[in-house]
């Protein structure tokens, strides 16, 4: 009984997005559902939020609280530090692809290529993954791309 209690409430919480989005922009969006927080704190730090809140169009992989973490132990810590700086912005920009890329657009085995220089492989076979990251909830659209909620974080190849 609790257990489908908590999936319903998360469930719920999650497709609540879109109604919250639209005419705010991709940064803004990810504070106001709430379960960004790690995600937020890491585009801060990494000097991207001006990136975010610009015109566009982005589509983001974003990756919620429980994905940051699911990371090994003090690997957030690690990366929000000044010095690892590049290696965080590294990260970040893997999950951003250029343009509005809708869930209507996707097909099994497509490559995009993000802002880090690097591509992503998405399947669309028994659910959609980015890079063997479940898209838990898609096409949140902002004001200036749109959003697919994943349920791990993304690292490019090094």
């Amino acid at each position: 009984m609790i257990r489908r209690t908590f999936l319903a409430l998360a469930a719920s919480s999650v497709f609540a997005l879109p109604a919250l989005a639209a005419d705010k922009d991709i940064v803004d969006t990810a504070v106001e559902a709430g379960s960004f927080g790690t995600l937020v704190a890491a585009v801060q730090a990494a000097g991207l939020v001006d990136t975010l809140k610009s015109e566009g169009p982005f589509t983001v992989f974003a990756p919620t609280d429980d994905a940051f973490a699911a990371l090994p132990d003090g690997t957030v810590d690690e990366l929000l530090k000044p010095e690892n700086m590049e290696q965080l912005t590294a990260i970040l920009t893997y999950h951003v692809v250029p343009g509005r890329v809708m869930s209507s657009d996707l097909s099994n085995g497509m490559k995009a290529g993000t802002v880090q220089g690097g591509e992503v492989t998405i399947m669309t076979e028994d659910g959609v993954t980015v890079d063997n990251a479940n898209v838990v909830s898609a096409d949140i659209e902002a004001s200036n791309g749109v959003i697919h909620v994943i349920d791990a974080v993304i690292m490019p190849a090094k």
